[in-house]
């Protein structure tokens, strides 16, 4: 077994989602079973949400990990949901993004709060292992914010 399912508190809840205007979405579709098919609790929407429609539903649904897919610059709205996931105390949930980022624009992702970055050709055991580790970190946090409450 492996080390996180261990110490999970419940299972990972994901949100795979698109922001922006790219409707593209046959690989979130794909990630979203994968994640579905290792156990994971997947909360899939339709693409072209908005900003404030994903901080609505991370929150709603108590999501850990919103996975992000972006094929034609939508990648570049992100640092903006960062800061409004921080500003509306969501801070502990964790973001991935994965599709087409330019490589010279993934450290722009990574320095404005995103976790990883998954390109084209990234092995689905690697997204799994990636989510799970990164959700244990999340439920964590959530536990410590709300033991100190």
């Amino acid at each position: 077994m492996h080390e996180s399912e261990v110490q999970m508190e419940s299972p990972p809840r994901v949100l795979i989602t698109k922001i922006g205007l790219d409707g593209h979405d046959r690989g979130s579709r794909i990630v979203a079973a994968y994640l579905r098919d290792a156990g994971m609790e997947v909360i899939y929407t339709p693409p072209w949400q908005t900003i404030d429609a994903v901080v609505g539903i991370s929150r709603q649904e108590d999501i850990d990990i919103i996975g992000l897919s972006s094929l034609a610059t939508d990648h570049l709205i992100i640092p903006e949901l960062m800061t409004t996931l921080t500003n509306e105390g969501l801070d502990a949930v964790r973001v991935v993004v994965g599709g087409i980022i330019p490589q010279n624009e993934i450290q722009k992702l990574l320095d404005s709060g995103v976790s990883k970055v998954f390109g084209p050709g990234t092995l689905r055991e690697e997204i799994i292992d990636n989510v799970k580790s990164l959700a244990l970190s999340a439920q964590k946090l959530k536990r410590q914010k709300w033991e100190e409450a």
